[in-house]
């Protein structure tokens, strides 16, 4: 298997800024077409979890608009061959708490192009 192709992680890569532009615009519809779209998908949020796309998608719906000012460091794209990815970062915004966020996402290219199959957002402890 060969690890990170640089065209590969050029595709994720792209994914991963589109998804987190439609996250800070607050685009419900390109977050929601983001992930796959099955009831295997799976979210764990920080206080929520959600299980199906039905069920993620009625809880983005519901969403407030996230805090201005979102900062993303020491992102880091891995990708397996030509059809899985991991990406995972670290976030924080300005003036909010003191230990930043956690984001990780496996994305897997199906049909319908790269999705997000399964995403984990905590804080660091």
């Amino acid at each position: 298997m060969e690890l990170n192709r640089p065209d590969v992680v050029a595709e994720v890569t792209q994914c991963f800024v589109d998804y987190e532009k439609a996250l800070t615009a607050g685009d419900v519809r390109a977050l929601t077409e983001a992930f796959w779209s099955s009831p295997l998908v799976s979210r764990f949020g920080i206080a929520d979890r959600q299980t199906g796309a039905a069920a993620l998608a009625a809880w983005r719906a519901s969403q407030p608009p996230l805090p201005p000012g979102r900062r993303l460091f020491d992102t880091v794209v891995t990708t397996f061959g030509t059809d899985l990815a991991t990406v995972t970062t670290l976030f924080d915004y300005p003036g909010g708490e003191q230990r930043p966020g956690r984001q990780s996402q496996t994305w897997v290219r199906l049909p319908e192009g790269w999705r997000i199959v399964h995403a984990h957002v905590s804080h660091e402890c």
